[in-house]
């Protein structure tokens, strides 16, 4: 159980986490806001998330961009897309933090093989790391 040392209203906050792969299918979600009640509005989100970010070339360094009153952050490796979503008024650095904190957890778990075939062999842990990163929804980064 993590412990804050202020209220929860000050702490960095995270609406989900997205990995996707090359088509925009689900590899790993985990969604921490009621932002979407239904699952075919979350597919309907990773859809149009997807669709807005796919042209942009953020391979070497996380880009961000706004979408539907949300600050997204995200970055692609091989045939993966790493999302992280927070509300507009959230700090894009410790979004940042989380994505980059998100992508090298799954790194060091696939030893740097970091690809569609590899991650759902290793979901158990892909998830897992998930957990341990935002507890409902609010980031556990130092």
């Amino acid at each position: 159980m993590a412990y804050f040392s202020g209220s929860r209203d000050t702490c960095p906050s995270v609406k989900n986490i997205l990995l996707l792969d090359s088509e925009g299918k689900r590899v790993a979600v985990k969604y921490y806001s009621d932002d979407w009640p239904t699952n075919s509005s979350k597919l309907a989100f990773e859809k149009s998330v997807f669709t807005k970010t796919l042209k942009t070339n953020a391979r070497t360094e996380a880009e961000i961009a706004m979408f539907e009153n949300n600050i997204v952050i995200y970055k692609f490796v091989q045939d993966l897309h790493f999302f992280v979503t927070g509300g507009d008024d959230e700090n894009e650095l410790i979004l940042a933090a989380v994505l980059q904190g998100f992508f090298d957890a799954v790194a060091l778990l696939l030893r740097n093989n970091v690809d569609k075939r590899e991650a759902l062999e290793n979901l158990d842990l892909i998830l897992l790391c998930l957990d341990e990163i935002v507890d409902g929804g609010y980031a556990l980064i130092p």
